[in-house]
């Protein structure tokens, strides 16, 4: 009897396994294609340096435009004021929560490098824009526009404006901001030039990207220097602000005003002879820019090396540029807004 057992034991098994020899190979597990995921649907966190800002409010609505045209979905995010200590806060959340893309426009660019490598330590794409995150910290940067003009420009500007002679004085944002400290350094090689020999910077003031405490820092620049003749401001915050402060110190036109600021803000002060000239960027296209490059990464169509090329949609095509070890692209120049173009651009941003 055990003997019967054993043989019908061993017969079942080699029927087994004569049949599995005979079945056809097992169709493999489908992957998802990277192709597929490109189509859309990755989750790309814009984090700015504060909200109610109406300069990353334009960055948001370019990014939005942006996500639809690629069905990718835009996280819109910043700290209440402007420190890296919020921006770290919030970026440990959106790891936590596992998105694909994280973009920032750093506050302090060392700070942030730390939480930049626990984000891509995680799978996530790091990148930043308009002011960066130290490269250690990130993949790729997005800049607005090639540094050095930015700063030469707003030197020119001011110089034309009151005839190549006397005090000018720069009211910037934060001291730890790389792009404005970036800036300033370029105004200061602009200002070598023989051609602004009788020009003297007397002041480099910051409000923090902060309305009152900017206002404040202008009105404290027409008490300590009353020879003043020109103020420089490269945060669309303090232009404004300072702007405010010169028509309500009676000083529009005493005082020339320049440097980058937006349209809907600064038409009344072209107007009104508080501001004659300034320039920006388009924001929008910075955050269309922004979520393009997130989106390309994350497809794995560019890698954030220098020489790749891509697409981005309605600006068209762009290439990875790269200065020793840090890798960024270049949205395009800026442009000087005045009174013969300001109410054009003020219905645009």
């Amino acid at each position: 009897m055990k003997h019967r057992m054993v043989f019908a034991l061993l017969a079942m098994v080699t029927v087994v396994a004569l049949l599995a020899a005979c079945a056809p190979p097992a169709t493999p597990v489908p992957q998802q294609a990277p192709a597929e995921k490109a189509a859309g649907g990755y989750k790309i966190a814009i984090v700015v340096k504060n909200l109610g800002n109406p300069f990353f409010e334009a960055v948001n609505r370019g990014a939005q435009e942006a996500a639809k045209e690629l069905g990718d979905e835009i996280i819109f995010q910043g700290p209440a004021t402007p420190t890296a200590e919020g921006q770290i806060e919030i970026i440990d959340a959106l790891i936590a929560q596992k998105v694909d893309a994280i973009a920032v426009s750093a506050n302090d660019p060392d700070a942030l490098v730390p939480v930049g490598k626990k984000a891509m330590d995680a799978g996530i794409v790091m990148i930043s824009f308009d002011s960066g995150i130290a490269p250690a910290g990130r993949q790729l940067h997005i800049s607005q526009a090639d540094m050095e003009t930015i700063g030469r420009v707003q030197v020119q500007m001011i110089a034309e404006q009151i005839g190549y002679e006397g005090q000018i004085a720069i009211l910037s944002a934060a001291s730890t901001m790389t792009n404005q400290n970036t800036w300033i350094e370029w105004m200061k090689e602009e200002l070598k030039d023989p051609k602004y020999s009788k020009m003297e910077l007397v002041a480099i003031v910051y409000g923090d990207d902060l309305r009152e405490k900017s206002y404040n820092e202008a009105q404290g620049l027409f008490k300590s220097y009353p020879d003043l003749k020109g103020i420089i401001s490269p945060t669309t915050v303090g232009i404004a602000a300072t702007a405010r402060a010169l028509q309500d110190a009676g000083l529009c036109g005493k005082i020339k005003l320049t440097g980058l600021g937006l349209p809907s803000e600064m038409a009344e002060y072209v107007k009104n002879g508080c501001c004659e000239e300034f320039a920006l960027w388009n924001p929008v296209d910075l955050g269309y820019l922004t979520a393009y490059v997130a989106h390309r990464m994350l497809a794995g169509e560019i890698t954030g090396k220098a020489g790749e090329t891509f697409e981005a949609g309605r600006l068209g095509e762009y290439t990875i540029q790269a200065d020793g070890d840090d890798v960024y692209i270049v949205l395009g120049p800026p442009f000087r807004f005045n009174a013969e173009n300001i109410d054009e651009w003020a219905k645009v941003y």
